[in-house]
């Protein structure tokens, strides 16, 4: 299984790496999860894991989801679900826990959260998109432009940068650093920003292109 956890981002603050230097970190508590449910090839067709994090309480749950808690050796379910693909043969015990500890020997990690969302927003804030000309009765000074043509094809093509939603969505923040873990607390101090706002949901696995 690829070492992965479901976890909260915190905060971000700034450390001092081993050679003095200022670091800026985003502080994730990272599990612990418990392994909810164990998905096999005869059973499901596929193989993998479910994991949760974080109690939820029982009276805002339904009743299948308590039943299906429980039937897994989870009696508390848990606010926070996700799969995670197991390799061949591999059969996690369920209700077994899953903490910090798994990413001792991995230096770069993946960070999958939802953005910030920023609602309907225009090209310039969106898009990055300069400005127009303040002067000389210019009225374009935050308007997209020209955005097709007049006579072929005389339509908007598909893919053009206009104003609309911006963010809430599925983002993934690759090859970040852990920069110092804390077992105690499991703590996860990872270089850089991570999506999301304070107190989101994150999850956090081993980076598919470093280790």
């Amino acid at each position: 299984m690829t070492p992965t956890l479901i976890g909260k981002k915190l905060k971000m603050t700034q450390i001092y790496d081993d050679a003095g230097q200022v670091v800026p970190v985003t502080i994730v508590l990272a599990g612990p999860c418990q392994v909810v449910q164990v998905k096999t090839v005869e059973n499901d067709g596929y193989q993998a894991a479910q994991i949760g994090f974080d109690d939820a309480k029982v009276k805002r749950t339904t009743k299948p989801e308590q039943g299906h808690f429980k039937k897994w050796s989870c009696p508390t379910p848990k606010r926070v679900v996700r799969e995670v693909a197991l390799d061949e043969g591999e059969t996690p015990e369920p209700g077994s826990q899953l903490d910090v500890s798994v990413f001792e020997e991995i230096t770069y990690v993946d960070v999958i959260g939802t953005s910030k969302g920023r609602g309907f927003q225009g090209t310039i804030k969106r898009h990055n998109a300069s400005t127009g000309p303040k002067s000389h009765g210019s009225k374009s000074y935050r308007l997209v432009g020209s955005i097709g043509m007049h006579t072929w094809p005389a339509r908007v093509l598909k893919g053009r940068k206009l104003p609309g939603q911006m963010g809430n969505k599925r983002t993934t923040a690759r090859n970040l650093k852990i920069v110092k873990i804390e077992k105690d607390h499991n703590l996860l101090y990872i270089k850089g920003a991570v999506p999301g706002p304070t107190n989101g949901y994150v999850v956090v696995r081993r980076a598919k292109t470093k280790s």
